[in-house]
């Protein structure tokens, strides 16, 4: 006869309902009350290298998050070619997530010469992020 094994402390209890797609708690950003960048601290940081290092706080607001991006697109532009892979090699990897989602919110409306910066831009990021930064970016509940 065969002896019973199974013994229910051997396995591990998990909550199931911790990780039910229809149970999302949206977390809340700590902001500082900001409703967006500041233009003269992001033209101080123009003039200081490496400027993305402080990116500015999403806001509900959309147009909070266009003067936002804007801006960001401002700065990323105003990068010497050379500059770029130096300033995306100081970033961590959120950092790098972070400027991958403003890349992809630049190429959805492109400017005058801005799709080859930004291309620029991506090829640095993504090989300093990976693969895995796009994925990131792109299946994030948060947009910029």
């Amino acid at each position: 006869m065969s002896k019973n094994t199974v013994s229910s402390a051997r396995f591990r209890k998990v909550d199931v309902d911790e990780y039910d797609e229809n149970k999302f708690v949206d977390e809340e950003d700590g902001g500082d009350g900001q409703a967006g960048p500041d233009e003269g601290e992001v033209d101080s940081c123009l003039r200081q290298y490496p400027c993305i290092r402080r990116p500015p706080h999403p806001s509900p607001a959309q147009p909070a998050l266009d003067r936002a991006g804007s801006i960001v697109l401002k700065v990323l532009i105003s990068f010497k070619a050379n500059d770029i892979e130096k300033a995306v090699q100081s970033l961590d990897k959120n950092g790098v997530d972070l400027l991958m989602k403003y890349i992809y919110k630049g190429f959805e409306s492109p400017s005058d010469n801005s799709s080859a910066v930004l291309l620029q831009w991506h090829e640095k990021a993504l090989a300093a992020g990976g693969v895995g930064s796009i994925v990131r970016v792109l299946t994030a509940r948060k947009t910029v």
